[in-house]
């Protein structure tokens, strides 16, 4: 397990007390693989790991929530999708099984949602891709935040990482614990979050290549073989119609998105769809593109959902060997501050 010095401490403190982690890391929750494997072995590095419970339901959930229970001690947490039509039965799984961290992702959450969880007795994260939607999630309830910037890998917003920091963590760090996300792959850039007043970072991209993440030895070569340019966010193909961006490895399913987005773009002029069920269709291609990838390597037709960090992505290694390189980077990085 990775331990930190008295140099990088101070600056960590907040966010692995807020944790119960070692390390103020958190595992960014992937869809097929943030899994228990993934999940676990990033807890027992020192980390802090996030299941993606993305499109399972109730049942699948606990089971996945135990099944990570068995191959770790340490803390964890699960990130669930507002949007998902069984989210007060995840939000009661999660506090049946005793999840200490729940995210709430994909859309602001309800205020119903934000009372089940603090009701139950979890802590709540969720994301703030704007200042103004911050101070909102503080008001509602929210624990902690993390800001994620367009950098970052799948479903992202408009503004980049740097920007948010400036505009956000200025503003709300005092408040409650941030997380940064988005395009981060060096110790030198968590030392520079910190500084500025995160209480930790949010990292996803790096660990698709750790040896526990359970994706197709394809999809892994995919990224090993990427630079940053190669990731790039969907197009929207109509204004009217609220498809949010994302960003992956440019392949022949970038293509099988944008005639999917016409499809349902016919559907709803038609009626035949509401903003809701377009967003459910739209959410429902990525569950299965990116399952055809991950899992069964078909890594030309299905989803490559990588931020642009994935360019720095060398070698399939160890998930506490990527965090040790992280921790280890940090430390020199503040090292040479003192020089």
């Amino acid at each position: 397990m990775v331990t930190i010095s008295s140099r990088l401490k101070p600056l960590m403190q907040r966010g692995c007390d807020f944790l119960g982690s070692k390390v103020a890391v958190m595992g960014g929750a992937m869809s097929w693989i943030s899994e228990r494997n993934l999940v676990a072995a990033i807890s027992n590095a020192g980390g802090f790991g996030v299941l993606a419970c993305g499109s399972m339901p109730p049942d699948l959930l606990r089971a996945e929530i135990k099944a990570t229970r068995e191959l770790t001690r340490a803390p964890f947490g699960v990130n669930l999708i507002t949007m998902h039509p069984q989210i007060d039965e995840l939000i009661d799984v999660c506090l049946e099984e005793n999840v200490g961290h729940i995210v709430l992702a994909g859309g602001v959450p309800s205020t119903l949602a934000v009372k089940r969880v603090k009701d139950g007795g979890a802590k709540l994260i969720c994301f703030a891709p704007a200042l103004a939607l911050g101070k909102r999630m503080i008001r509602n309830g929210a624990d902690a935040l993390v800001i994620e910037g367009m950098e970052a890998g799948g479903h992202i917003g408009p503004i980049s990482t740097t920007v948010l920091a400036q505009e956000i963590l200025p503003e709300l760090h005092e408040l409650v614990p941030v997380f940064v996300a988005g395009g981060i792959g060096r110790g030198e850039a968590i030392v520079s979050h910190l500084e500025m007043g995160a209480s930790g970072v949010q990292i996803g991209t790096l660990f698709v290549c750790a040896n526990e993440c359970v994706a197709h030895a394809d999809f892994k070569k995919a990224f090993i073989r990427a630079a940053a340019r190669d990731a790039v966010p969907t197009p929207q193909l109509d204004p009217r119609f609220p498809v949010i961006p994302v960003r992956a490895i440019v392949n022949e399913g970038t293509n099988h998105f944008l005639q999917k987005q016409r499809e349902v773009i016919a559907k709803f002029d038609a009626g035949e769809l509401t903003k809701e069920q377009a967003q459910l269709e739209i959410e429902h291609f990525w569950a299965g593109a990116l399952r055809r990838a991950v899992i069964d390597g078909d890594v030309a037709n299905g989803s490559l959902m990588a931020g642009q960090i994935v360019g720095v992505v060398k070698d399939e290694r160890p998930a506490l060997a990527i965090l040790t390189e992280l921790v280890r980077q940090a430390e020199q990085a503040l090292l040479h501050r003192e020089l």
